[in-house]
């Protein structure tokens, strides 16, 4: 009886090296049939030209070009202070992040004070004025959309 129970693991082994053999090869093809989907060209073994060619802009001619008084690069509206606005607020955040922010001077004052006490922002000196000059200008608050609030009505009850 041990022959035969020899006999048998030794068949079982071989069943289960064949069954993973199997499974192993047709994942094998699986990932290949994958690859060929998501890149049929094999460019991934393909020599590749690593030279990179990047444009160089002309800063003199077209880095702050203004058209049709507005600064192409931001998108800011042209007027006094806007150089010193785009050198200082778009270094760490779009611009339109400055325009939706419709603000008086006060209340921008207070944001930059915010931006350099928690978000690094340097001491702006002279600039801070001429900044919140700029954008109070160009930028004011906006009227609210919403009516005022009804005063002095007569409600009535309604009648069931």
């Amino acid at each position: 009886m041990d022959d035969k129970h020899q006999e048998f693991r030794h068949s079982v082994k071989k069943i289960y090296h064949t069954i993973v053999a199997v499974f192993s090869l047709v994942g094998i093809v699986a990932c290949f049939l994958i690859y060929m989907l998501t890149d049929p060209g094999f460019s991934a073994f393909r020599e590749s030209d690593t030279s990179t060619s990047y444009t160089a802009i002309d800063k003199d001619e077209n880095w702050d070009t203004i058209e049709n008084g507005i600064h192409i690069r931001t998108g800011l509206k042209e007027g006094e202070g806007l150089m010193e606005t785009v050198n200082n607020c778009t270094n760490c955040h779009s611009a339109k992040l400055v325009t939706q922010n419709r603000m008086d001077a006060n209340r921008w004052a207070t944001t930059i004070d915010w931006m350099q006490e928690t978000q690094n922002l340097w001491d702006l000196g002279q600039n801070e004025e001429i900044i919140i000059n700029y954008l109070v200008t160009n930028y004011p608050v906006l009227k609210k959309g919403r009516r005022a609030a009804l005063e002095n009505i007569e409600w009535y009850e309604l009648e069931d």
